[in-house]
């Protein structure tokens, strides 16, 4: 993947209102780059992972995100860093919890997208443009608009449709593991938690690129351009005569009258 040439795609293209986001899964902290911000460590408290991906989108910080650095569990199960225990595959814990009925709650827990327990200790999420590392996934926010145009250039850049997850929550997840484990592109609805822990604004969505995806992602967003259509802002047709109240066609006749 070239960074550079993918930022600046991003940059001319949809140009996001926020920082476009490198994400990679790292097995170990020997995969951390040196100015790395830890929550526990560097800022004296624990974080919620979608909080994790405003602070890196909204400050340009890198940071990673460690199983003792977590304050939500779900992602926590999502991306290895906590066990999936019976009680909560089940649906038994959550059940106990007053959440819906056990069988409801094992539904949703079957669903949750999983990577290998104990295979990785640390979520990386940084800008793009500054990734010193290999990303898994590019994460990029935008209104409906701008999604749009990502989604029209994964589709112009391979064809096909595009299928993706959505919940009420657990848009972390979708942002970050369903790419990686699917290695398909992803609409992102940011869940409830997202947009009250996370700040996420009524607008905003995102789109999610795994690396094996991004160099057709990239030429589609270049073909899609040049269709005249698939731009942000979005072009609009304005090559027509408009109509106006009575009273002002009747204004425009009289002032017209024997000039």
């Amino acid at each position: 993947m070239d960074i550079n040439q993918t930022n600046e795609a991003l940059t001319s293209y949809v140009r996001p209102q926020s920082i476009p986001l490198a994400v990679r899964m790292c097995e170990s902290a020997e995969e951390l780059p040196e100015r790395v911000r830890i929550p526990t460590r560097d800022l004296g408290f624990k974080i919620a992972v979608c909080q994790g991906i405003s602070m890196a989108r909204r400050y340009g910080w890198t940071l990673a995100i460690g199983r003792d650095d977590l304050t939500c569990p779900i992602p926590g199960i999502a991306m290895g860093f906590l066990p999936p225990k019976d009680g909560y595959l089940d649906g038994s814990f959550m059940e106990s919890q007053g959440f819906g009925s056990r069988e409801a709650q094992a539904r949703t827990a079957q669903a949750l997208p999983k990577l290998e327990y104990g295979k990785y200790k640390y979520i990386l999420i940084g800008p793009l443009a500054r990734a010193t590392f290999e990303p898994h996934v590019l994460l990029v926010y935008g209104n409906p608009a701008q999604v749009l145009v990502m989604l029209g250039g994964r589709l112009h850049g391979e064809g096909g449709a595009l299928n993706f997850t959505a919940a009420e929550g657990m848009s972390c997840i979708f942002g970050t593991v369903t790419p990686i484990l699917t290695e398909e592109c992803q609409v992102v609805l940011p869940g409830v938690g997202e947009r009250i822990n996370a700040m996420t604004t009524p607008d905003e969505m995102a789109f999610a690129i795994p690396a094996s995806r991004v160099e057709h992602f990239v030429a589609g967003l270049a073909e899609g351009y040049r269709t005249g259509v698939l731009r942000y802002p979005t072009p609009t047709w304005l090559r027509f005569q408009p109509q106006h109240p009575p009273y002002l066609t009747k204004l425009l006749e009289y002032l017209s009258e024997g000039d």
